[in-house]
C-alpha cells in the first residue's frame, strides 16, 4: 500500500485506503465479532495501512472498545480517527449529544477511556447539528489540541459553506486549522463534487470518502441475492439500484472489473482513489477486506475514468450552469480560454 500527506496543513503520513470499523462489534444487531474484528485489523496492518476511522456511536461504543483492546502495544503504528455527535448509547443525554464544546469535550473523554489512548490522532465531527455555530466548534478543537487531547480536527458531513467558514475563522484567528473533510463519495453519490470536492481541495484539507461501495450495491452483490447492508443496518448507509441511471453504472463498473480482471467492488474504489478522496473501506469479514485491498494495486485507464463518469454523470446545479459555461468562460478569458492554463488546484 501507498501512503500520502494528509491534507496541505498537516504532515500526516497516511495508507492510501482508511479502514472503517463501523462493523467491529454486534451491538447493533449487524457485524463482526471480536475474533474477527481482530483479524481484519491485523490483515489490514499486514497490508501497509495505518489509517482507523471509527466513532463514539458505533455499535454503541463497541467499536471503540475493541480498537482499545486491538491497539495495545502498538497505539504509535496507526492513525486513529474518531467521531462525536450522536453519543455512544442510545440513550446518550440531550447535553452530551450535538456539536457544542461541553458534548464535545465529555464524548471525548469517554472515547478516550474506550480507545485506551492518551490522544485522538483526528477528531471529527461526525455531521452538523444545525444549532451550534462553527466558532464554538472550532474555539473547543483549539482548545483540545492546545491541551494535548487531539491532534488533528476534521468536520464531517457539513454543508461547503460551512466548513468553509470554520476553516477561514480558524485560520484568521490563529486557531488550530481544520484539517479534514469527511463526505459520502461513490458512483452512485457525486453531489458532492458540485461545491464540497472543490471547496475541500481549495482549501488544502484532506479529504475521506465513506461508502465508495455505495452499501455495497456496487459489488453488485444484490443482484445475486445477498442482503448485507440493504438489510443488516435496516437499510441505512445503503444505495439502492433504484433507477435506469444506475443499472448503467452497475453495467458499466462489471464491464470494467471484467476488462481489469478486477472485481466490482474494486473498480468502484478505485474510481473514488482517482478522483482524489482517500477511500473509507468498511469490512466486516477478512474475505472482503481482501478484496476491497486489491483496489490499491488496480489502476484505472483515462478511458474507463471517462466511461464511468459518463455513466455516472449528475447534472449541474446554479451557479456552475452559468459559469462552467464555454461561452461565459470565453468572455471571462477575452477570448483566450484556449490559451489560459488553468490553476491545478481549484481557487478559493
Amino acid at each position: 500500500m501507498r501512503y500520502k500527506v494528509f491534507g496541505r496543513h498537516t504532515g500526516l503520513r497516511v495508507s492510501e485506503l482508511v479502514l472503517g470499523t463501523g462493523v467491529f462489534g454486534t451491538r447493533w444487531g449487524h457485524g463482526s465479532d471480536p475474533d474477527e474484528a481482530r483479524r481484519i485489523l491485523d490483515a489490514y496492518a499486514e497490508a501497509g495501512g495505518n489509517f482507523i476511522d471509527t466513532a463514539d456511536t458505533y455499535q454503541f461504543g463497541e467499536s471503540e472498545e475493541l480498537l482499545g483492546q486491538f491497539l495495545q502495544g502498538r497505539r504509535d503504528d496507526f492513525v486513529l480517527a474518531t467521531k462525536f455527535t450522536q453519543g455512544a448509547t442510545p440513550d446518550s443525554g440531550f447535553l452530551v449529544t450535538g456539536n457544542s464544546r461541553k458534548a464535545m469535550v465529555a464524548s471525548l473523554e469517554a472515547s478516550l477511556r474506550r480507545l485506551r489512548t492518551d490522544r485522538i490522532d483526528l477528531y471529527w465531527v461526525h455531521y452538523a447539528d444545525g444549532v451550534t455555530p462553527v466558532e464554538e466548534i472550532v474555539r473547543g478543537f483549539d482548545d483540545l489540541v492546545r491541551a494535548g487531547k487531539i491532534l488533528y480536527p476534521g468536520l464531517s458531513d457539513f454543508p461547503a459553506w460551512r466548513v468553509a467558514r470554520a476553516a477561514t475563522i480558524a485560520e484568521l484567528r490563529g486557531f488550530a486549522p481544520i484539517a479534514g473533510l469527511q463526505v459520502e463519495h461513490s458512483l452512485v453519490e457525486r453531489t458532492t463534487e458540485q461545491d464540497l470536492l472543490p471547496m475541500g481541495r481549495a482549501l488544502g484539507l484532506g479529504i475521506v470518502a465513506w461508502s465508495p461501495l455505495g452499501g455495497g450495491m456496487l459489488t453488485g452483490k444484490y443482484r445475486r441475492g445477498e442482503t448485507g447492508r440493504a438489510e443488516g443496518l435496516g437499510g441505512r448507509v445503503f444505495q439502492p439500484e433504484n433507477s435506469p441511471q444506475r443499472t448503467t453504472i452497475l453495467d458499466t463498473v462489471i464491464a470494467v472489473a471484467e476488462e481489469t480482471g478486477a472485481t466490482p467492488g474494486q473498480v468502484a474504489i478505485a474510481w473514488v482513489a482517482s478522483k482524489g478522496p482517500f477511500p473509507i473501506i468498511g469490512p466486516r469479514t477478512v474475505e472482503q477486506l481482501d478484496d476491497n485491498l486489491g483496489a490499491a494495486q488496480l489502476k484505472l485507464t483515462s478511458e474507463q475514468i471517462a466511461r464511468l463518469d459518463e455513466a455516472s454523470v449528475i447534472p449541474p446545479v446554479f451557479p456552475y450552469t452559468v459559469i462552467e459555461g464555454r461561452e461565459y468562460r470565453q468572455r471571462a478569458t477575452g477570448g483566450k480560454l484556449d490559451q489560459l492554463d488553468l490553476p491545478a488546484v481549484p481557487v478559493a
